[in-house]
């Protein structure tokens, strides 16, 4: 469970059961190869700039919606990465440690991977600043971006 908890009021939660071991989740989002083939819902594709998995590393990307022009997608620092256990990211600052005004939505990411008896219990929170944004999150498609994303990860690794 995250170290902060949970608060309904501020954040958002994406949650299943993976059918595989945490060390193929674990390298799913630390493999920049293995990334760029989940981290955007399909068809769109990723690019991966930086992924430093690592205390004050870096996630930066890029997506496109039909392969020949990448536009930004995500620039993060790392807040925390807890081989196989848990990674925390903000893109309240860029990849060069400056205040960012991310937009549409300011926020902190939570994974949690667990031991489950079929596979890795996964568990992403999104955290939000007040509640106006994280309704404005719930309303851009939080749910279902970020359920597509899981999805596209648990086939990639159950393979």
């Amino acid at each position: 469970m995250s170290r902060a908890g949970f608060d309904p009021e501020l954040d958002l939660m994406v949650e299943r059961v993976i059918r595989a071991p945490r060390e193929a989740v674990w390298r799913a989002w630390t493999d920049p190869r293995r990334f760029e083939q989940w981290w955007v819902p399909a068809p769109a594709l990723c690019r991966v700039e930086r992924l430093e998995m690592t205390p004050g590393g870096a996630i930066v990307t890029r997506f496109s919606e039909d392969g020949s022009e990448f536009v930004p997608h995500l620039e993060a620092v790392v807040l925390v990465a807890d081989d196989l256990e848990r990674i925390a990211f903000t893109n309240a600052i860029d990849s060069t440690w400056r205040p960012a005004d991310p937009q549409p939505i300011a926020m902190t990411a939570e994974v949690l991977l667990d031991e489950h008896a079929d596979g890795t219990a996964y568990r992403m929170i999104a955290r939000h600043g007040d509640p106006a944004s994280r309704g404005r999150h719930a309303e851009l498609g939080f749910a279902d971006g970020w359920g597509t994303v899981t999805e596209q990860l648990a086939k990639l690794v159950e393979k």
